[in-house]
């Protein structure tokens, strides 16, 4: 059992930045890909980041791109996401998963997520 909670999000204008973390309970954290989703009003989740277990794989959407950047800290059991350059249009809920599969490229945005945490507010003015 995996316990996620997300948090650093809030408000900003449009070309800032902001740095989302999950920090996640279990001594299992190591061994499960982590990604990030979001999910705007009307919309349908979607895949934003992921990264595997070691870190040493990523898989960007093609809006994230060039933007944001994925990492995770496997002592903190904490995964992150850097978003910089933020449009009105990345305005969502982001959460944050945990899978239990293996992952490489955009494999990562397709298997199944175990784990999800409640996610954080994320809103870009114009």
């Amino acid at each position: 059992q995996v316990q996620l909670v997300e948090s650093g999000g809030g408000l900003v204008q449009s070309g800032g930045s902001l740095r989302l973390s999950c920090a996640a309970s279990g001594r299992t954290f190591s061994t499960y890909s982590m990604g990030w989703f979001r999910q705007a009003p009307g919309k349908e989740r979607e895949s934003v980041a992921a990264v595997s277990w070691t870190g040493s794989r990523t898989y960007y959407s093609d809006s994230a791109k060039g933007r944001f950047t994925i990492s995770r800290d496997n002592a903190k059991n904490t995964v992150y996401l850097q978003m910089n350059s933020l449009k009105p249009e990345d305005t969502a809920v982001y959460y944050c998963a945990a899978s239990s599969y293996a992952c490489s490229g955009y494999t990562c945005s397709t298997i199944r997520y175990d784990y999800w945490g409640q996610g954080t507010q994320v809103t870009v003015s114009s």
